[in-house]
């Protein structure tokens, strides 16, 4: 249900760049209408105690993962929010190494998209699990 022609990773990474995404530093890697994945560098200003990546920084990191892939299959003159979150967390991605998220549409419809990552380790151990509900109205 792409409602546009995709942009290109390059143009969503503009877009990203000013705002709080690109304060964090996310990275993204690839984008189809079903999946997006993006990089995160695991900089010690966003661990907590421990030298390990805060939970709200998975969690933000995921959002703007469903978020951009709901905005890459709305018609124009829509806009989207998260209205549903839901974070587990398996693992702990340690200060000064990379990890990389996977987000996969299960719903696709006209009112609300709901996306899962995946988020993994610089080993490829898993890190945490998000599902979250986007909803899409009008600008």
């Amino acid at each position: 249900m792409t409602a546009q022609p995709l942009p290109s990773v390059e143009a969503v990474q503009q877009i990203l760049n000013p705002l709080f995404p690109g304060l964090m530093g996310v990275r993204i890697v690839a984008l189809e209408a079903e999946r997006v994945v993006a990089e995160l560098a695991v900089r010690p200003d966003l661990c907590t105690t421990g030298g390990i990546l805060h939970g709200g920084a998975y969690m933000a990191f995921a959002d703007t993962l469903g978020a951009v892939g709901t905005f890459i299959n709305m018609p124009q003159g829509k806009r989207t929010t998260t209205t549903d979150s839901s974070t587990k967390f398996i693992g702990g991605a340690r200060a000064n190494t990379t990890i990389t998220a996977e987000c996969l549409a299960l719903h696709r419809g006209r009112t609300t998209m709901v996306w899962q990552t995946t988020i993994r380790s610089a080993e490829g151990k898993l890190c945490a699990v998000v599902t979250q509900t986007q909803l899409v109205m009008d600008a």
